[in-house]
């Protein structure tokens, strides 16, 4: 409960910091280069594998009904509204929100943190905000495309190994999505980005231990992200669904 507790009241000063000057655009800028960095190739090269299943899956069922015309539709559902958020999260957090961790771990134990309150600077202001808003506008813009690279993929195998026409799968893109389902991908996105980012930097500024306690609080924030990841999946999907209906 003692961490919980942490760790609203740091989601809650970070909020708050983010909107009282100065900002560390700087710090913000050099994150937000890191993340993307380290996850674009990442999540591209795993969002094929993934959309490619769901397509070969949908399109068993729909050849043996007679409906494999409309197989883009399934696989239009299934990248934007799931593959696009979840993969793009699944390695910002398994990448990028464990190097912040590391990172914050690092400079709390060599007590940097504690110095820079001292100076009268506030690490929350400083190294928290940049990494949270990097995280989550890199999440943002790389959902979009992980899900085009995502369909492109299907396409690909249901065009040339399943032998589903081209204009039928194109055409049937748009028939289950639409702009709704485009907007609560991005949320989804950005959540999942915001939520990731908050946990590494809370497990990073309250490790203890050592150089153990870093690695512990590295393999935790995998753990809780992905948690918190499917959590978070569930309610806006559900407020979603019904929103759109």
């Amino acid at each position: 409960m003692t961490g919980v507790g942490g760790f609203f009241a740091m989601s809650a000063d970070t909020v708050w910091a983010m909107f009282r000057p100065p900002f560390a655009w700087r710090e913000f800028f050099k994150q937000g280069w890191f993340v993307a960095r380290v996850s674009i190739l990442p999540t591209l090269l795993l969002s094929i594998p993934f959309t490619v299943m769901v397509v070969f899956i949908t399109n068993i069922l729909l050849v043996e009904i007679g409906a494999a015309d409309i197989s883009g539709s399934g696989a239009a559902l299934g990248a934007v509204t799931q593959i696009g958020p979840m993969v793009t999260v699944l390695v910002i957090a398994g990448a990028a929100a464990t190097a912040m961790c590391a990172d914050l771990g690092a400079r709390t134990i060599r007590e940097e943190l504690d110095a820079m309150r001292v100076m009268g600077i506030d690490p929350i202001e400083a190294l928290v905000v940049p990494r949270v808003l990097a995280a989550t506008l890199v999440a943002l813009l790389l959902s979009p495309l992980v899900t085009c690279v995502g369909l492109t993929g299907g396409f690909v195998f249901s065009v040339f190994l399943q032998h589903v026409t081209p204009g039928a799968f194109v055409g049937g893109l748009t028939l289950l999505v639409g702009l709704p389902e485009v907007v609560i991908s991005l949320v989804k996105a950005a959540l999942f980005g915001f939520a990731a980012s908050l946990i590494a930097c809370y497990k990073g500024t309250s490790v203890d231990g050592g150089p153990a306690g870093v690695g512990n609080a590295v393999n935790e924030t995998v753990v809780f992200s992905f948690v918190a990841l499917f959590v978070i999946n569930v309610i806006v999907t559900a407020v979603g669904v019904k929103a759109t209906t």
